[in-house]
C-alpha cells in the first residue's frame, strides 16, 4: 500500500470528516487572527499567522485539559510532581499538532488561506528553558506521562533568557541573551492570582510551648513572589493533558514610590531588579560568590514555590489532612538542583503544620524520590554552610537536625563505625564546611535511581557506595527513554511513513512493535526507500549548513555526528584529534579509496568553562584548514553548527549516519542523544558507557562499533597512574597530531594557543583521550570499510531502528510509576 502523507491517527479519518475538520480549522484561524491577534488577514505577517495558529491549537488542547484535570480531582488520583531546573521542550506547534492528530488538516486549512504551515513552524522560537540531556529528558517524561494518563505536574522556572544563544566568532564561542519571549508565548497561561511568597535571609525565633517544647518561626529579611505560568502538555491522541507550571519572580512592592518621588529612580526599582534576577538566566556562573548565591536562590525559589503549591492543592483536595500527603503525592527530584525541597518540606510540615519531627520525616521520605544524573563529584552540588546560614537560616538548622538524627540512627544500628561517620555525614568538613546535596537527596528519598544499568551499578560502588551498604534496597535502575512521537514521528516523517507502510499503523501507538521492522532488514526495496529518506534529510541538512556557514556538503558522504553539551569527559577533543589524523592520512595517501566523510559537531560550552571553549575553537580552526584544502577534493569536511537546541537536533538527527558516543567509560550516566540517533537508523561508535551498553545488547554486536577501555579498566588505569609519555611514544600518528596542534599548525596567528591544551593532556589525561586514541582511530577505519558496503550498512541501520523500542520514554515512565511512584498508567 502507499505510504500515508500523515502518520497520525487522523490520517485514517474518512475524507468527508477531514474536509469538515479543515473547514472548521480555517474558520477558527481567521477568528483567532482577527479577534485575538488583532490583524486583518490581508495585512497579517507570518508571525501573526503563527500566533493565530498556535492559539487555535491551544484551544483544542484546553478542550482536553479541563476534562483531564476534573477527572483527576473527581477520582482523587495520586499525583506525580516532577521538579526540574530544566525543561527543554523545544518548539510546540508541530509537536502539539502531531499529538492531536491534525497536522494534515491544519496544513490544508492554512494552504487555503495562502499560508505555509512549514514556514510557521520554522519561525517559532525554541523555549529557552533548558540546556542539555537533563532538560530534554524532563520534557520527554512530561509528554509520556500525559500520553500514559499519569496525573502529573512539572515544576520549574520560567527563564526570561534561558542559558544563552551561542554565536561563533573567529571560531570562539560567544554568548548573547536568548530572547525567546520577545514576541510573546502563545502556549502559556499567565496566572496572576497564583502568587507564592518566598523568603530569604533573616532570623529564626525559638518559641517555647506550654509542654516545654520549642517551635520555630522564621522571619525572612527579604521576600519575593513567585507567579505561576501554566503550559498544557498534551499526550498522544490528545486523550490526556497535564500541566507544566513555571515560576517567574517579582517583588511584592515593585516600585518604592517615596524613593521615586525623591528622584532616586534607580533605588525605587531596586527591589524589582533584585527579584527579577532570580528568573533571568539558566545556570548563572557560580565562579563568584554573587553567582553562587544566585544559583542557590534559584533552586530554593522554584522548589519552595512548588512545595507550597503542592500542599495547597493537596489540602484542598483531601479535606485539609496534611498527614495523608505521601499517599496522594509523589515528588521526583530531577538531579540535586531541587534537593533543597527536602528541608523545605520539613519546614512546612513541622513549622507551619505543626507535625512532630519524626512523623514529618517519615512523610517526607515516603514522598520524595531522587534521580541521579552524574557520578562527577563537581556536579553533585555542595553549598557552603556560611552561605546557607545567611540565605536560608531555618533550612540550615533543619539540615543539621536531619544529619544529627541520621548519624544517631546509624551509630545505634552499629552499621557504621566512628571513622566512617564522615563519609556519610551531610556536612563535609574537609574543604570548608559544605552541605552535600547529593547526600541529602539520598537520605531524604525512599528511592534513588540511576539512569542506565551501568550508571546504577557504578552508583552502588562509587559515589554512593557507603549509603548502598546501609540502604541496600534504595538504589534502583530506570534506564532513560525518549519520546518517539517527537524524535521519530515528528522529526523523521519519511522514515515513519516507511515503517507504517511495511509494518502497519500500530507502530504509532506502541514502541514495542518497532521490532517487527527487523523482518525487512534484508529487503532490497526497503533498503532503497530507507536510503532515499536518509538522503532527503541529508540534503536538507546540507542546505541548512550552506545557509548558516557557507560550507557545501555532499549528501552522499557519510555524516559523522557528535551533538551534545561540550564537556571534556564527552571527548569532543578525541574526535577532532582523530579528524586531524584522518586529514593527514588523506593528504599523504591520495591514491587510496577514501570514504567521503563529514564531521558534524554542535553543542554549547558553559560560559566559564575555558577548556571546553578552547576545544570549540580548535574544532573550528581545524574546519577552516580542512575545508579550504583543495587536495582533499571535498572528501573530508568539518562543520560546527552554532546554537545547538531541540530544533537543530530535529534537523541533524534524521540526517546522521554515524552517532559519536565516545565519552570516557564510566562518566556518562546514560545519554539520550545515543537513543535518538540509533532510533533514526544511525550506527553508533562509542565506548561501553552509559546506555551504550544497553543499546549494544539490543542492536547486536555487529550493528555497533565499540572501542576503548571499559569503566573498570578506566578506574584501574587511573589507580595505576597514567603513563602518557609512553602512550604517545608508542603511537607515531598520535605524536604527529599533538605536535601539529601544539606548534600552531591550525592557529598560525596564535602559535601557542593550543599548547596548554596539549600540555594538559601530557600532564594529566584524566579523560583518557590519549589512551583510547589508537583504538578509536582503528574503529573509525572499520566504520569506513562498513560504509562502502551499502547493503550491509542499510541492514544495520534498519536493525538499529527496529531494536530501539526498549528506549521509549513510555517504558521508562511505566517503570517509575510501578516501582517508585505507585501510580496507575493507562494500558494501550
Amino acid at each position: 500500500m502507499a505510504a500515508p502523507t500523515d502518520i497520525s491517527p487522523a490520517a485514517y479519518i474518512p475524507l468527508p470528516q477531514q474536509d469538515e475538520e479543515i473547514t472548521t480549522l480555517r474558520r477558527a484561524l481567521v477568528a483567532k487572527l482577527t479577534y485575538a491577534v488583532g490583524k486583518d488577514p490581508i495585512t497579517a505577517s507570518e508571525h501573526d499567522w503563527f500566533m493565530a495558529t498556535a492559539l487555535t491549537v491551544r484551544d483544542r488542547i484546553v478542550d482536553r485539559w479541563f476534562p483531564s484535570t476534573r477527572a483527576i480531582y473527581q477520582e482523587k488520583r495520586k499525583r506525580v510532581y516532577y521538579l526540574s531546573l530544566e525543561f527543554l521542550i523545544g518548539r510546540l506547534l508541530a509537536d502539539s499538532l502531531n499529538n492531536l492528530g491534525i497536522t494534515n488538516q491544519m496544513r490544508d486549512a492554512l494552504r487555503e488561506l495562502g499560508v505555509s504551515l512549514e514556514r510557521l513552524e520554522a519561525i517559532e522560537p525554541d523555549a529557552a528553558l533548558g540546556n542539555g540531556g537533563l532538560g530534554r529528558l524532563a520534557a520527554c517524561y512530561m509528554e509520556s506521562m500525559a500520553s500514559l494518563a499519569v496525573a502529573a505536574h512539572g515544576y520549574g522556572i520560567r527563564y526570561d533568557h534561558g542559558l544563552f544563544r551561542q554565536t561563533i566568532n573567529d571560531g570562539w564561542q560567544g554568548e548573547v541573551p536568548e530572547n525567546w519571549l520577545a514576541s510573546g508565548n502563545p502556549w502559556e497561561f499567565e496566572r496572576p492570582e497564583v502568587l507564592v511568597s518566598i523568603g530569604f535571609g533573616g532570623t529564626v525565633e525559638a518559641v517555647e510551648q506550654a509542654d516545654g517544647q520549642d517551635t520555630y518561626a522564621w522571619h525572612p529579611a527579604e521576600t519575593v513572589e513567585a507567579q505561576a505560568y501554566d503550559t498544557p502538555v498534551v499526550g498522544w491522541r490528545g486523550r490526556h493533558v497535564n500541566t507544566l507550571r513555571l515560576w517567574s519572580a517579582r517583588a511584592p512592592d515593585p516600585l518604592k514610590l517615596d524613593a521615586f518621588n525623591r528622584g532616586d529612580h534607580v533605588a525605587a526599582l531596586a527591589s524589582q531588579a533584585q527579584a527579577a534576577m532570580i528568573t533571568q538566566v539558566l545556570y548563572p556562573s557560580d565562579e563568584t560568590p554573587a553567582g553562587e548565591e544566585l544559583r542557590l536562590r534559584q533552586e530554593y525559589f522554584f522548589s519552595s514555590a512548588a512545595l507550597q503549591d503542592i500542599i495547597r492543592r493537596h489540602m484542598r483536595q483531601h479535606d485539609g489532612e496534611i498527614r495523608s500527603l505521601a499517599e496522594h503525592v509523589a515528588i521526583q527530584l530531577n538531579d540535586t538542583h531541587p534537593a533543597i525541597a527536602i528541608p523545605e518540606l520539613m519546614r512546612l510540615l513541622v513549622d507551619v503544620h505543626q507535625l512532630p519531627w519524626d512523623e514529618a520525616w517519615d512523610i517526607a521520605v515516603a514522598t520524595f524520590s531522587y534521580t541521579n544524573h552524574t557520578l562527577l563529584p563537581e556536579a553533585l552540588e555542595h553549598w557552603p554552610v556560611a552561605l546557607m546560614e545567611r540565605l536560608l537560616p531555618r533550612h540550615m538548622q533543619i539540615i543539621y537536625l536531619i544529619n544529627a538524627k541520621h548519624l544517631e540512627r546509624l551509630k545505634a544500628s552499629g552499621r557504621v563505625s566512628d571513622e566512617q561517620m564522615g563519609e556519610v555525614s551531610l556536612i563535609e568538613e574537609s574543604h570548608g564546611r559544605q552541605v552535600r546535596m547529593g547526600w541529602l537527596s539520598f537520605v531524604g528519598s525512599h528511592k534513588v535511581n540511576g539512569v542506565s544499568a551501568l550508571h546504577t551499578d557504578l552508583m552502588k560502588t562509587t559515589v554512593f557506595s557507603a549509603f548502598h551498604k546501609i540502604y541496600p534496597d534504595r538504589i534502583v535502575n530506570k534506564t532513560n527513554g525518549v519520546t518517539f512521537r517527537r524524535w521519530l514521528m515528528e522529526a523523521n516523517p519519511g522514515l515513519t511513513d516507511l515503517m507504517v507502510d511495511v509494518v502497519g499503523p500500530k507502530i504509532l501507538h506502541d514502541a514495542e512493535t518497532l521490532g517487527e521492522f527487523a523482518a525487512f532488514a534484508d529487503d532490497a526495496g526497503v533498503h532503497e526507500r530507507f536510503w532515499a529518506v536518509r538522503k532527503e534529510r541529508k540534503a536538507a541538512l546540507a542546505a541548512l549548513t550552506w545557509e548558516k556557514l557557507h560550507i557545501r556538503l555532499d549528501p552522499e558522504a557519510m555524516f559523522d555526528v557528535q551533538i551534545k553539551r561540550q564537556h571534556e569527559y564527552k571527548r569532543q577533543l578525541l574526535n577532532i584529534l582523530q579528524t586531524i589524523a584522518l586529514y593527514d592520512q588523506m593528504r599523504a595517501q591520495p591514491h587510496r579509496n577514501w570514504t567521503p566523510q563529514v564531521k558534524i559537531f554542535a553543542g554549547k560550552a558553559a560560559a566559564s568553562y575555558h577548556n571546553a571553549k578552547l576545544i570549540i575553537k580548535l574544532i573550528n580552526d581545524v574546519a577552516r584548514t580542512v575545508n579550504a584544502d583543495p587536495t582533499l577534493h571535498g572528501l573530508l569536511k568539518v562543520v560546527f553548527l552554532p546554537n545547538y537546541n531541540v530544533s537543530l537536533a530535529e534537523q541533524i538527527i534524521p540526517a546522521s549516519d554515524l552517532s559519536e558516543q565516545i565519552s570516557t567509560a564510566g562518566m556518562e550516566a546514560s545519554g539520550t542523544g545515543n537513543m535518538k540517533l540509533a532510533l533514526n537508523g544511525a550506527l553508533t561508535i562509542g565506548t561501553l558507557d552509559g546506555a551504550n551498553v544497553e543499546i549494544k545488547e539490543h542492536v547486536g554486536d555487529d550493528n555497533i562499533f565499540i572501542f576503548g577501555l571499559t569503566a573498570a579498566e578506566v578506574q584501574a588505569s587511573r589507580a595505576e597512574g597514567l603513563k602518557t609519555a609512553e602512550i604517545v611514544a608508542g603511537s607515531p600518528m598520535l605524536q604527529q597530531v599533538l605536535d601539529q596542534v601544539r606548534s600552531g599548525v591550525f592557529s598560525p596567528d596564535q602559535p601557542d594557543l593550543y599548547k596548554p591544551l596539549v600540555d594538559g593532556l601530557m600532564d594529566h589525561d584524566h579523560f583518557l583521550v590519549l589512551t583510547d586514541f589508537d583504538a578509536y582511530c582503528a574503529r573509525q577505519a572499520d566504520v569506513r570499510d562498513r560504509w562502502r558496503d551499502k547493503t550491509g550498512w542499510m541492514r544495520s541501520a534498519i536493525l538499529n531502528t527496529s531494536h530501539m523500542g526498549f528506549f521509549s520514554s513510555d517504558r521508562a515512565i511505566r517503570e517509575y510509576a510501578e516501582d517508585i511512584w505507585n501510580v496507575p498508567v493507562t494500558k494501550r
